[in-house]
């Protein structure tokens, strides 16, 4: 038996999420709804645990900088550290890999003509610990090894959408092709709409946001087109980061010919530290 993918997720990863989190703010009426919204995410991810999640997420020059700037990156290691964001690093566990199925990947979107960079040693900020934290919660350990996957989508030129969606088609193909009968999950981290310096700092967008993901359930293909200006003009210069999700949701068994996968759970908040929350959950057909 092959792997498969079995779930999508997508989730912001807003750093301040995981300060509230870590200091014990999270039942404080602020932070409440937000982690509210993950209730039902926590208690499925249970009922549904995988044997590997394939983390989708963007660096904040934290392992990367302005000086190596890698488009797609895959994390091959056995394990990652939590980075240290100038605070010292989260209060979180170290993340296990998974090298056997990372090498297949690497192995197998390289050869289908996607250009990927090789990590072999890095430590994961934010963008990937916090989405794990409001899945999981506080646990000794994550429960399972994840594959990082970063993605630029910090300094430009970043990835478009349509290429990031296709990256995803060809991420299922590798996973599938993996002779091992593993349950992976892919997560997309980001967004939403967000702006963090200028004029427009503060900026969200409920309506857009929320018009994203009705796109992103029911018309995929055609929301990987939009082109970046649209990202930045509606979503806020740091609302590009929803291009992540698209490699999630190009993975799944509807793009490929399949069934639709089924919405579990959709959840929409703001603010959490001037950004807009938003949270996805989708179920291939068994």
């Amino acid at each position: 038996m092959a792997a498969k993918i079995t779930a999508s997720v997508y989730t912001s990863h807003v750093p301040a999420i995981g300060a509230a989190l870590d200091l014990g703010k999270s039942a404080e009426p602020y932070w409440q709804p937000v982690f509210k919204g993950y209730e039902y995410s926590k208690q499925w991810l249970k009922d549904n645990p995988p044997d590997v999640i394939f983390l989708v997420y963007n660096d904040h020059a934290t392992a990367f900088s302005l000086e190596l700037i890698p488009t797609f990156a895959i994390g091959c290691a056995a394990e990652f550290n939590p980075a240290d964001e100038g605070w010292g690093p989260r209060p979180v566990p170290k993340v296990i890999g998974h090298p056997e199925l990372a090498a297949h990947i690497a192995q197998s979107v390289i050869q289908d003509d996607f250009d990927l960079t090789i990590v072999n040693k890095m430590d994961v900020d934010h963008g990937l610990t916090v989405p794990l934290s409001l899945m999981c919660g506080q646990p000794e350990a994550w429960p399972c090894p994840v594959i990082p996957f970063a993605v630029n989508v910090v300094q430009y030129p970043v990835p478009s959408g349509r290429r990031c969606f296709m990256l995803g088609q060809a991420i299922r193909r590798a996973i599938e092709s993996f002779d091992q009968p593993l349950n992976v999950q892919i997560w997309g981290t980001g967004g939403m709409s967000h702006q963090l310096q200028g004029p427009r700092a503060g900026l969200i967008n409920r309506e857009w946001d929320n018009a994203f993901l009705d796109r992103l359930i029911a018309d995929p293909d055609g929301l990987s087109k939009l082109p970046h200006i649209d990202y930045v003009r509606e979503a806020g210069s740091e609302g590009i980061e929803l291009v992540m999700w698209l490699i999630a949701r190009g993975a799944m068994a509807d793009v490929a010919g399949g069934p639709k996968p089924a919405v579990k759970h959709r959840f929409y908040h703001v603010p959490a530290s001037n950004t807009a929350v938003g949270h996805l959950i989708m179920e291939n057909p068994s």
